[in-house]
């Protein structure tokens, strides 16, 4: 399944955020007066970024200032903690690696705030050959809107056709799907297996080497 444009999510697909975002939302939520969250919930309201990750966490009634006040500290907690919490999934770089050497353009896209995907994807990739990487930036729709998938065939200088969208969430394959690009499901992230296989993935992999077997 050979595409010239390759374009990964971030959360659940190359990296596992999971304890770094609990760790500060959860004290987002502290400080806020709400209750907290453990791992399973928290993994569940991953993936729509941190506005709703705020919205779906607080429960209840909250107002958009509310949310404002919440995404100002989250932002905080989060800059502290997104290092240690933070894991590359297994054969990863690996697989970036290869997929580069064989010519492919590779790119980022995340729902996650703008700064804190283009500081993640370089602290944790440095040697990673990324064309692009764009989180969510107030000017453009997040996904499952493809006008970022778009934007990135576009700088590759692809049509969306010869692109791939790569994720761990129905939201990704709605985004490629809606792009008009291929899309493959990474079945180790923070969705049900279940949900991707009824979402119609063009394909899915099982570990990072089955997803660079795909995509070479």
């Amino acid at each position: 399944m050979a595409s010239s444009g390759l374009i990964f999510d971030l959360d659940g697909t190359l990296v596992d955020s999971l304890r770094g975002i609990a760790a500060a939302l959860n004290r987002t939520l502290h400080d806020h007066g709400r209750d907290i969250h453990d791992h399973a919930a928290v993994r569940r309201f991953i993936g729509n970024g941190a506005r709703d990750l705020l919205r779906r966490a607080a429960g209840g009634e909250i107002t958009e200032s509310g949310i404002d006040e919440m995404e100002a500290t989250f932002k905080i907690h989060y800059a502290a903690a997104w290092r240690d919490g933070t894991d590359i999934y297994p054969g990863v770089p690996q697989m970036l690696e290869k997929l580069a050497a064989a010519g492919h353009r590779l790119a980022v896209l995340s729902n996650k705030p703008h700064p804190f995907t283009v500081e993640m994807v370089t602290t944790l990739f440095p040697g990673a050959k990324f064309d692009l990487v764009l989180g969510q930036r107030p000017e453009v729709p997040r996904k499952p809107d493809p006008a970022g998938a778009l934007e990135i065939a576009a700088a590759f200088g692809l049509e969306p056709a010869a692109c791939a969208m790569i994720g761990d969430s129905t939201m990704d394959l709605d985004t490629g799907k809606r792009a008009g690009m291929r899309t493959v499901a990474v079945t180790w992230g923070y969705h049900d297996r279940e949900a991707l296989v009824a979402a119609g993935a063009d394909a899915m992999a099982e570990d990072a080497g089955q997803l660079c077997a795909l995509l070479l």
